[in-house]
């Protein structure tokens, strides 16, 4: 095929893809950047949105090495379970040797080969692809933000000597892995969520009765057999970097077959795995396919040798966010200006004084919190409050009675960030210049915390996740920019001398140069106050892997100040499921995120700070 015929094929395709984005509501699609022209299909489907579906096309006779390497490229991406097609681009050894499942290069556009001049007796040319990669997926799935890192490959190319491509130009040498570019990458893969169990905590002097799961977020092809692959990923283990702080009971099985069907029953079968850890498997995998769809009722599970059911009210025994403490619903607590702490309910009116010695005013020479220095046990029983001055917490009951009790933790510097898990440990920051730490209290005894990693950099604030295992930080270097750090939390020692230790840090918002706030808004979700180079300050929503959970950041962050989240979530809109929780304060006053709309808070008092549990 000639290439001005292969153009005029492009051309009649872009035409056609116009003609139906002029009618699209929703989407977003691109066009091929080279190489051969490409069969799509469009598809509307209530979870994923506008998808394209892109089959592959075989190389053409007479191609130049520069369109066989966009339709390489083309093809390689292709919604194509074993890259047959794009494997007809290589020569036959590199057909062999390539393995495209060794990773995902995303970068910011498409990718862009130099154009040098091929002598006509050349039978060995070079091409070098350039980019700047925003993102990437490691051989596990997982994945990674980048700021725009130069990007640079080489392919070598060949004229084929004999066989039926004799005279043609295939790719004999090529990098392992996929090369993407954004747009073709949100459409041909999609976050999913596989589950493990955080590890059991040695050193408690109360273990919890069930684990709960931990999410580990992935990306995977959403239209090849995405269920089983699903599954698969979850018996595959966790990701790297999660690893060290959850345990699996998939290991060594490998997944047959998993499906959902129309009675909101997943069937998973299996080959391998120990009977005896039945349950805790399908616990397992039913949170994983619970998030392909909307509502899943029950997961029955075969394996080798035996099988089982389990129902949703089971698998909510061990959910994710199980420990965050939403018994009591979507509860925010409203620090006044006179020092009570009040709690406001959505949809309520004025916020209620807390019982106790917190909803009182404060008397001349009584113990006062200072502003934003309060955190509520995620039962809702307990807060811990930090001096005015910073240098003292203490501790309270919310309830009839409750008074202050003796200061838990001391500094000459200045304690702040108080933060609760699920496991009723207290974590915050000691700021004192001359050796500023991190701790952690449980049942009054006080641990410093190892921080590893930090190079040079002190921690200014953080959060912990209710179910303990990861911990955001807010570190700076001097006087320097605020930036944000996700690390992992290793527990140890015994019961009467515990032990933490904060390890794997690592820097999930590149694209972030400075980061006013942070808080958890789901179980793998952070809401981040921040800004990039050269722009106004947005509210983001990342994932735990450093994904955009949404298409963009919320617009309005540049007058916020402050901002509080929480993992539970508000109830169900006419529209269906609500996002995060999130309440914002700015120089108008405090406001509250719902069905991605600022709603007014009302408070007679002037307050001077907003909490969620946790």
């Amino acid at each position: 095929m000639r290439r001005t015929d292969r153009t005029a094929d492009r051309r009649a395709l872009a035409v056609g893809w116009a003609a139906l984005l002029a009618t699209a509501a929703t989407g977003c699609v691109s066009m091929p950047s080279g190489g051969a022209p490409q069969r799509l299909e469009v598809s509307q489907n209530a979870a994923d949105g506008l998808q394209v579906h892109v089959y592959p096309v075989a190389p053409h006779k007479g191609e130049s090495p520069r369109d066989l390497l966009a339709g390489f490229l083309d093809s390689s991406n292709a919604d194509q379970a074993n890259y047959d097609t794009a494997k007809q681009y290589l020569t036959v050894a590199a057909a062999q040797s390539w393995k495209p499942d060794a990773g995902v290069v995303v970068l910011a556009g498409a990718p862009s080969p130099d154009n040098p001049l091929i002598a006509d007796v050349a039978t060995t040319v070079q091409l070098t692809v350039t980019g700047k990669q925003v993102a990437g997926l490691d051989a596990q799935h997982s994945y990674q933000a980048h700021s725009g890192d130069a990007y640079q490959r080489t392919f070598t190319f060949v004229k084929e000597s004999d066989g039926p491509d004799k005279g043609e130009w295939r790719i004999s040498d090529l990098p392992d892995g996929l090369i993407v570019d954004q747009t073709n990458f949100k459409n041909t893969y999609k976050p999913v969520h596989r589950y493990f169990f955080a590890q059991n905590d040695s050193s408690a002097a109360h273990p919890q009765a069930a684990p709960a799961l931990v999410p580990d977020p992935i990306y995977l092809r959403r239209r090849i057999d995405p269920l089983t692959e699903a599954a698969q990923a979850t018996a595959d283990g966790p990701s790297r970097w999660l690893g060290p702080v959850v345990t699996s009971k998939l290991d060594g099985v490998r997944v047959q077959s998993a499906s959902i069907g129309d009675s909101r029953v997943a069937t998973v079968k299996l080959e391998g795995g120990d009977p005896a850890a039945c349950k805790q498997m399908a616990q397992q995998l039913f949170q994983t396919l619970a998030d392909q769809q909307s509502k899943l009722d029950r997961l029955d599970l075969t394996l080798t040798g035996g099988s089982c059911s389990l129902s949703s009210g089971e698998a909510a025994l061990v959910a994710p966010g199980v420990l965050a403490g939403t018994d009591n619903g979507v509860a925010a607590y409203i620090q006044l200006n006179d020092g009570r702490l009040t709690r406001y309910q959505d949809g309520g009116l004025d916020p209620m004084p807390v019982p106790g010695v917190l909803g009182q005013v404060p008397q001349a020479g009584q113990f006062r919190p200072g502003p934003g220095a309060v955190a509520v046990r995620r039962d809702g029983n307990v807060a811990a409050a930090v001096s005015a001055d910073g240098h003292e917490l203490v501790e309270a009951e919310l309830a009839d009675g409750g008074k202050y009790g003796e200061p838990v933790v001391r500094s000459p510097g200045s304690l702040a960030s108080p933060s609760w898990d699920g496991r009723q440990d207290l974590w915050l920051v000691d700021r004192d210049p001359a050796a500023p730490k991190v701790l952690m209290v449980r049942d009054r005894t006080v641990a410093q915390v190892q921080v590893d990693g930090l190079g040079g950099q002190t921690v200014q604030s953080l959060r912990i996740s209710s179910d303990g295992t990861r911990i955001a930080l807010l570190v700076s270097r001097g006087s320097g920019p605020t930036t944000l750090l996700l690390g992992l939390v290793e527990h140890g020692g015994t019961a009467k001398q515990p032990t933490a230790r904060i390890t794997g840090l690592r820097d999930i918002a590149p694209q972030l140069t400075e980061v006013a706030a942070v808080s958890w808004g789901d179980t793998d979700q952070l809401v981040v106050l921040g800004k990039e180079a050269d722009r106004l300050q947005q509210l983001h929503f990342l994932g735990t892997d450093g994904s955009q959970s949404t298409d963009s950041p919320l617009q309005g962050g540049e007058s916020m100040t402050a901002l509080s989240a929480t993992e539970a979530r508000l109830p169900a809109g006419p529209t269906g499921p609500s996002g995060p929780a999130v309440l914002a304060s700015s120089e108008r006053g405090l406001s509250l995120l719902k069905d991605n709309q600022w709603h007014e808070v009302p408070t007679k008092s002037k307050a001077d700070a907003f909490i969620y549990p946790g």
